[in-house]
């Protein structure tokens, strides 16, 4: 079996996004509904999503995770019309970060954490990153003294476990950012596995349709 016929997905390391060659998609907004900022409700978010055609919008909680379908094979141009409907229908900009339901199984697979026992999924952050950074800035990244806190960057993904919770991390996330010259939106272990567990389930159900169109879903959100 080759590559292609085994990932539904194939990865530009130039350009940080994937080839689509299934329709659903994640897309992570970042810093919405943080304390006072960038409120938005998830119903109209769902709305927004599902005016850009981007069908069977799903939210999960209030932190801007939307899983949806789409035909559109350009992926930068996708982000940017998401980004752009936010800013225009919402009045503040969010950055989009979109992974496949393939990535999400392979930042689940690669968890660093996997053979450690009693870790608390709250305390456990994955950062997915806007682009892959330069090998050169994941080296200076690693060498910054987080103690106790751990830190593991594979990918397009940063992999943080807060041993002391996440009220006052060590690990500054501007400082990342100047670092690896890329943004990112992070969420926590049990986020991204009940996102991934969604997508997969949008996965199959796409699947069994003959056509995406075919059938019409009311849109959803999961809290």
């Amino acid at each position: 079996m080759t590559r292609s016929q085994a990932d539904p997905a194939s990865h530009c390391p130039e350009c940080g996004y994937t080839a689509l060659l299934m329709p659903v998609l994640v897309s992570l907004l970042r810093g919405v509904n943080l304390a006072a900022h960038k409120r938005v409700k998830m119903d109209a978010l769902r709305a927004l999503y599902a005016s850009l055609k981007l069908r069977n919008p799903q939210t999960f909680l209030q932190s801007g995770n939307v899983i949806f379908a789409t035909d559109e094979k350009d992926l930068r141009r996708l982000v940017q019309r998401i980004e752009n409907a936010v800013l225009e229908t919402f009045g503040f900009h969010s950055d989009v970060i979109l992974r496949t339901p393939a990535e999400l199984r392979a930042v689940v697979a690669a968890n660093p954490f996997v053979k450690r026992r009693n870790l608390d999924p709250s305390k456990f952050l994955v950062t997915f990153l806007a682009s892959l950074p330069d090998p050169a800035c994941c080296d200076k990244l690693r060498q910054l003294t987080i103690a106790p806190e751990e830190l593991h960057i594979q990918g397009r993904e940063l992999y943080v476990y807060c041993a002391n919770g996440l009220a006052r991390p060590k690990l500054s996330w501007p400082a990342v950012e100047r670092i690896l010259k890329t943004s990112g939106t992070a969420r926590n272990w049990n986020t991204v596995t009940n996102v991934l567990a969604l997508a997969e389930k949008a996965e199959h159900e796409h699947k069994n349709c003959d056509h995406p169109s075919a059938t019409k879903k009311q849109s959803s959100t999961f809290n």
